[in-house]
């Protein structure tokens, strides 16, 4: 996707030419939400297929393997579309892979707090007919919506699940830390430390949720800070490397290549130019 952000809705005439030619199980470089008013999903996710009426709400992952059939249904199809780089709301990126692993669909009730999520998209659907979009004005209001789904989420979540639910706590303990220290250079013995677990349980955990190792989920964290700051800062590089814990410019630089296809610096040129087109 060559935007920071895209939201459309996708109603029957679209739902047919979607399910009349579906597209293979695949994955993206962006997150995707769906907030559901009228139809069907048929979605492949976790390599189990479900369906799910509306009203709902399916959040899907940069890079999970899946596919998305809107469908008709009961005559109706009307489905909000929000996609989105992980750098536009990074405070909030890894928080969202906690909460929808295992559980990317949530079946919702008609009503007002779900009527809320609708003029929420609503609102942001109008900022960017802006012809000069306030990108700060879109960012809170999507991190309003999914505080609200959130709440909406936690009202279905089953009350008894031991194992699986002792490892989300975990994990979101984890992130909760990773957040206040990603910034110093610090390694997974200080975090596992301060979860009072090995290492090795805390990297079982991160696996098998997010399927990265502790080290990768640091260093995936620091990225997304670092393109954020190259778009919403004038910030130059080495002073962004020394902010987030890079001796070194040149190693910094390495890594962003590395993990990003582009120098620092070439992203920030091409996000310059996104951001003004």
């Amino acid at each position: 996707m060559n935007k920071l952000f895209h939201i459309f809705r996708v109603d029957e005439e679209e739902a047919k030419k979607i399910s009349g030619q579906p597209d293979e199980p695949h994955n993206h470089d962006f997150e995707e939400l769906l907030i559901g008013i009228h139809g069907e999903l048929e979605h492949f996710i976790d390599f189990d297929a479900t369906k799910t009426q509306a009203p709902f709400v399916s959040f899907v992952t940069k890079g999970k393997v899946h596919r998305l059939i809107p469908r008709i249904y009961k005559g109706k199809c009307d489905i909000w579309v929000i996609r989105f780089r992980s750098e536009f709301i990074p405070e909030t990126t890894f928080q969202l892979y906690s909460f929808y692993h295992g559980q990317a669909n949530i079946k919702l009730e008609k009503g007002p707090c779900f009527q809320r999520l609708v003029d929420l998209c609503k609102m942001m659907s109008a900022e960017t007919k802006q012809e000069t979009p306030n990108y700060a004005i879109i960012r809170q209001l999507l991190s309003v919506l999914f505080t609200m789904i959130e709440a909406e989420r936690k009202k279905t979540e089953p009350q008894n699940e031991t194992t699986q639910k002792t490892q989300h706590i975990s994990f979101g303990n984890f992130l909760a830390i990773l957040e206040e220290n990603y910034r110093r250079p610090l390694g997974v013995e200080f975090y596992a430390e301060k979860l009072f677990m090995s290492s090795r349980n805390l990297n079982f955990i991160c696996q098998n949720i997010l399927e990265q190792s502790v080290s990768e989920i640091i260093e995936t964290r620091k990225l997304i800070e670092a393109k954020n700051l190259l778009i919403s800062t004038e910030k130059t590089i080495s002073e962004i490397a020394y902010e987030l814990g890079y001796n070194e410019n040149s190693y910094f630089s390495n890594v962003f290549k590395k993990k990003s296809g582009q120098s620092p610096s070439e992203f920030r040129d091409d996000m310059k130019i996104l951001l003004t087109s």
